[in-house]
């Protein structure tokens, strides 16, 4: 274990407040010596205070037709840090060894990593009635964030900003591309909002608590007997949110997950190729689904980490090594330590779908990606197809009729990646071999796949 305290040249680099690029008042900004990165926190509200991350990419190449992105990272949970299991573990600059990742989206964009909602990561309140309750809320507090950010920042307010999300985060995603529309157009932020890019994501929870069972019983992991436990299930939750239920959605859709993974004898709802390591299967006897999803959530990307984040523990790492680099984290805040807190918080909204949303964002042109791992189980593509064929904006019709383009990756252009289709402002990536963590999975096509996304000028670098 004494290699996660082992600090590279870059993360010696001495802590400073920065005028450079966050000038103007962000309070508690700090970064390195040579303005690579920087990090704060913005009190959003009283008593709730949001931490973010900004890396500047050094493969950044400017041309006047195409300005080097921004992507604003949103991890899901509710409660997964992004500034923790989204940077070092699936697409920032370092993995948990504090070693290079050779697949980093810096290739193609510059990174913001946030901890949202409050109480996620190393963001935190200092009472718990102050956490969010709705998808809104969370969005209103991340557009007062990116106010502090970009309004007195030249640097950042001419470049696009593109909000790429993963699992629950992609409802977090609508949500703030919407408001941060509204901020926009009434001259409160100073942004160009380049697209919304939903991965795996949460967007119509009926959808996919439908798609389990069936897909399983096509798989053989579950019998006619686990499809009729599951239906019944089922049939409650749509019961349930047809009639406002959603807290009561929440308990069932739990209970649904016990009956999905006894029926199947453990299977990984993050890849159903898997069983679930004997950690989650020792966990789950003992706790409810809702309990333990976020603990379910790092246990699987740990699970991969001798080939996708490194053999560092995260929490020994976010609580070490960072903690100690970043030197204003408060220190009565643990990394991650409210984020039970924040997914009892948001129980209410949980089964909510917001789909709607995606349709206001298409009829505004905002460019809508939507990209699903082929082995995902908890956000399956099977699902995601569903509610894309629910929504009402109107080039639905010809976006459906499209064939699709194979994706391949680097120098192998024989074996298929996946596919994509787009038409207008609506595109669609299926990622072959993959499952709810893309970038993870399939490092290649997800960096090539989010280069085409933000139209970045450093696609033209990557093999």
């Amino acid at each position: 274990m004494e290699k996660l305290f082992f600090i590279p040249f870059l993360l010696l680099l001495s802590v400073l407040v920065f005028p450079s690029l966050f000038h103007g008042g962000v309070a508690g900004a700090a970064g390195t010596k040579d303005g690579s990165e920087q990090w704060g926190y913005v009190r959003v509200r009283p008593k709730a205070h949001m931490f973010w991350w900004f890396y500047r990419s050094p493969y950044r190449a400017e041309y006047p037709s195409k300005p080097w992105p921004i992507i604003l990272w949103l991890q899901g949970g509710p409660g997964a840090s992004g500034v923790g299991i989204g940077n070092f573990q699936e697409i920032g600059p370092l993995d948990t060894d504090l070693k290079p990742r050779n697949s980093t989206w810096l290739q193609v964009a510059d990174l913001l990593f946030v901890d949202n909602p409050v109480g996620t990561g190393y963001s935190f309140v200092e009472d718990e009635k102050v956490m969010v309750k709705t998808d809104e809320e969370a969005a209103t507090d991340l557009t007062t964030l990116l106010k502090k950010l970009f309004n007195r920042n030249l640097g950042l307010r001419g470049r696009p900003l593109y909000i790429v999300a993963e699992s629950y985060g992609g409802k977090y995603a609508v949500t703030l591309a919407l408001s941060a529309l509204k901020a926009i157009e009434a001259g409160e932020l100073k942004l160009k909002l380049g697209g919304v890019a939903l991965g795996d994501s949460w967007i119509s929870p009926e959808d996919f608590v439908i798609s389990w069972a069936p897909l399983l019983k096509d798989l053989s992991r579950i019998d006619d007997n686990g499809v009729k436990k599951a239906n019944s299930l089922v049939q409650r939750i749509k019961q349930q949110i047809a009639s406002g239920l959603y807290e009561n959605a929440t308990d069932s859709w739990g209970e649904l997950e016990d009956v999905i993974i006894t029926a199947s004898n453990f299977v990984d709802f993050y890849n159903f190729m898997l069983d679930s390591g004997s950690e989650d299967i020792s966990t789950t006897t003992m706790e409810s689904s809702k309990a333990a999803v976020v603990k379910k959530y790092s246990r699987y990307l740990n699970s991969k980490r001798f080939f996708a984040g490194g053999n560092g523990d995260i929490e020994t790492l976010m609580n070490g090594a960072i903690k100690e680099k970043l030197k204003i984290i408060p220190t009565d805040v643990k990394w991650g330590e409210q984020s039970g807190s924040v997914f009892s918080a948001l129980e209410g909204d949980f089964m909510k779908p917001r789909i709607a949303e995606v349709d206001e964002l298409l009829a505004k042109g905002v460019n809508v990606t939507i990209y699903n791992g082929q082995l995902d189980l908890i956000c399956a593509t099977k699902g995601a197809e569903a509610w894309v064929q629910k929504l009402k904006w109107s080039g639905l019709k010809q976006f459906l009729s499209l064939d699709r383009t194979p994706l391949y990756c680097g120098k192998d252009h024989q074996t298929t990646k996946g596919f994509t289709r787009s038409y207008k402002n609506l595109h669609f990536y299926w990622i072959l071999g993959a499952g709810h963590f893309v970038p993870v999975d399939q490092p290649c096509v997800a960096l090539k796949m989010v280069a085409d996304i933000t139209h970045s000028p450093g696609a033209a670098l990557l093999p």
